[in-house]
């Protein structure tokens, strides 16, 4: 079984160098998925209020022969719940539904900053930990700006922001941001969406090392010291996507595969302008 390393989030805590993303998986395909990412070797597990299937994801999880401690759980807060009681309402519904007493970490879904209530929410979430129910707190999709004025108005750090981050889709900007407060990126949708698996910059990348695509498109991830949540409910996808850790891309490889970031290519909402509930 592959060996995950450990990376250290800026609250002392340790989050798993790759996870396991269950969207748009519903709670039978959750449970079911969680089981098998256990057993390849998964210990980080990503789900959300807005997905619908927190319950299965929970159940999987009581159901592997795997400690508590030995597993990181991290979960979000949806639109429809901003605010600095609806936030404690909802994180409440999500424990009951992973059937757990606390929680690794706990992200605001989207910043929506139309509804002008994330920051509430945040101190929220500044409770939540103060009272030991969440370990980590953190962001998700959230801008500079976003992230900023959290700190300004509480004075907490976010330990994570996840993002869309794959390889034509590199948000260096922001991530120069993260790494100037020590804030973790953590990815979604690593792998993008469809053309960019077709490059020939990265299948020579790939063919080099004897992987594939996919492959080196995580270990792109991995090599700029943030943790991918690829998903997938195909078992031997979830242990081949594990497999970025038994190589590594040059300084090369990084030039070469940094000329495929543009702009142009998200696939997900913008947050400047989302209204995702």
């Amino acid at each position: 079984m592959t060996t995950i390393p450990l990376l250290t989030l800026n609250d002392g805590y340790r989050i798993p160098a790759i996870g396991f993303g269950t969207y748009p998986l519903d709670n039978p395909q959750a449970e079911a998925a969680v089981r098998e990412a256990l057993a390849a070797g998964y210990r980080l597990f990503d789900t959300a209020a807005r997905y619908g299937n927190e319950s299965g994801v929970g159940t999987g999880l009581l159901s592997f022969d795997v400690g508590r401690e030995d597993i990181f759980v991290t979960t979000k807060l949806r639109g429809a719940d901003h605010g600095f009681d609806s936030t404690l309402r909802a994180f409440e519904r999500s424990l009951e539904r992973l059937k757990m007493s606390y929680v690794d970490l706990y992200l605001i879904h989207w910043p929506l900053p139309a509804k002008d209530l994330y920051v509430e929410s945040w101190k929220a979430m500044i409770q939540l930990q103060k009272d030991g129910h969440v370990r980590s707190i953190g962001v998700s999709n959230f801008l500079p700006e976003h992230i900023q004025r959290l700190i300004d108005e509480t004075g907490v750090v976010p330990a994570v922001n996840q993002i869309e981050m794959h390889v034509d889709f590199a948000q260096s900007g922001l991530r120069a941001m993260h790494r100037k407060h020590g804030i973790l990126t953590e990815a979604w949708s690593p792998l993008g969406r469809g053309a960019v698996m077709e490059n020939p910059v990265l299948n020579r990348v790939a063919e080099r090392h004897g992987k594939t695509p996919a492959q080196v498109m995580l270990r792109w991830i991995v090599q700029t010291g943030s943790v991918p949540i690829p998903k997938s409910a195909h078992p031997e996808r979830m242990r081949a996507n594990l497999q970025t850790f038994s190589f590594k891309l040059t300084d090369e490889d990084m030039r070469q595969l940094a000329a495929l970031d543009s702009p142009s290519h998200r696939t997900g909402p913008d947050p400047a302008t989302c209204t995702e509930e």
